[in-house]
């Protein structure tokens, strides 16, 4: 199995393990993420959105709520403001392999190495409100996420993601 890691560079020839600003508590890591997972990185880096995932544990109440006549399995919603520079945006793929990293977070599909990492490829990926939407991701925008954060912590959703909440607006 590959590996991930989405920047904004697209001239990386070595990744060397850091601490993560919000993650001051282990040591440094280069961090990856599993295939099926990348998509969410598939948008600006400090990009706020919400990631969620229709499962078997939710009640019919909250499929109706989160999902309603959705066909999707899958939906991400991000803030309105940040449509324009997800559409202008080139997000860089660097593929790892597998070997040397450790699973973080089965949910997430996070993986870390301690190691310093020579990626196997870079792959520009464009259009990226396209690409979600090849992926049969259901595309949603709002003015604020913060309802919908909480809602989704008062559910019975099991498999979602919040992510770069702080930048989003209060």
């Amino acid at each position: 199995m590959e590996l991930y890691h989405f920047s904004h560079e697209p001239d990386i020839e070595v990744f060397i393990p850091r601490v993560k600003a919000n993650r001051t508590d282990m040591p440094p890591v280069v961090w990856a993420i599993d295939p099926e997972h990348a998509f969410t990185f598939y948008v600006p880096r400090n990009c706020p959105r919400i990631v969620y995932k229709r499962s078997a544990m939710m009640s019919e109440e909250d499929e109706r709520t989160f999902f309603g006549v959705s066909s999707s399995d899958t939906v991400m919603v991000m803030e309105n403001d940040w449509y324009s520079q997800i559409s202008q945006t080139t997000m860089y793929r660097y593929t790892f392999a597998r070997e040397g990293f450790e699973r973080f977070d089965e949910t997430a599909g996070y993986f870390i190495s301690q190691q310093t990492v020579r990626p196997l490829d870079m792959q520009p990926i464009s259009h990226l409100l396209g690409q979600l939407m090849a992926l049969n991701i259901e595309v949603r925008f709002t003015p604020r996420l913060t309802k919908l954060r909480e809602a989704i912590l008062a559910s019975t959703l099991t498999d979602f993601g919040i992510h770069r909440f702080e930048h989003a607006k209060r």
